[in-house]
């Protein structure tokens, strides 16, 4: 039976290193106290994808803190009897967003389309007055422009980036500026559709039962050959020694 932890514990789901901690939001405060780094959030699905993709592994082990995010990983945890609480990644950063406009941090947003990234500086702008928005790019960008993109946005000195180009882009392109960042840098996938209310994330009672995958799955049914990774990930668990 899983015990809650009362400490940060660094662990694997599947080889893939994850850290079990009681608050992944003093965790990432922490972290930036001490400099920044990168934050990932896990799931079944990158789990298996970074088993496959190298590069994505490699960036998932260099990074700073690593949270479960998906239900499967906490139940992988769990089974080495380390409880923890599922932390959705939107939630998190979220609250990152809250306390940067509280303190007044430095925040910089990278991703998703153009219409998104509008919609999203604006619905900002009414939420959370007081955030400072140094620097914003949607996604869609030439190739050519983004060693320019970069060096904006490294200069405009960040506390909190926020990056939006989906797995397995956003944590190897946050990776690959490990030498020149500072603050926190985190993927966060789909988070600006939904705070742009381009998209919904799955009803309450749904992320309660720990389905908000099938949620996904059922508004956009061509994301069924990415949830054969879901089986896949449960049986290796199963099959993985305790």
């Amino acid at each position: 039976m899983a015990t809650m932890v009362t400490k940060a514990v660094h662990t694997r789901v599947l080889g893939i290193c994850v850290n079990a901690c009681p608050d992944v939001f003093s965790a990432a405060l922490d972290l930036h106290r001490h400099g920044g780094g990168q934050i990932v959030t896990l799931n079944a699905e990158m789990t298996m994808a970074a088993r496959a993709d190298p590069t994505l592994g490699a960036a998932i082990e260099a990074a700073q803190l690593v949270i479960p995010d998906g239900a499967g990983v906490v139940w992988a945890l769990a089974r080495q009897g380390l409880g923890v609480r599922r932390s959705p990644g939107i939630e998190l950063a979220h609250r990152l967003l809250e306390h940067a406009a509280a303190y007044g941090w430095r925040v910089a947003l990278v991703g998703a389309s153009p219409a998104v990234m509008e919609r999203l500086e604006a619905r900002l702008q009414e939420d959370l007055p007081s955030l400072r928005l140094v620097f914003t790019a949607h996604g869609y960008q030439e190739s050519g422009a983004w060693p320019e993109l970069e060096r904006q946005l490294l200069g405009s000195d960040p506390n909190l980036v926020l990056v939006a180009l989906g797995v397995p882009r956003q944590e190897t392109w946050i990776a690959d500026l490990a030498g020149s960042r500072r603050g926190l840098w985190m993927g966060v996938g789909g988070s600006f559709d939904v705070w742009a209310g381009v998209k919904k994330r799955a009803p309450a009672w749904m992320r309660a039962l720990h389905v908000e995958w099938l949620y996904r799955l059922l508004k956009e049914p061509t994301r069924w050959r990415r949830m054969l990774a879901l089986p896949e990930f449960a049986w290796g668990v199963l099959r993985e020694r305790r």
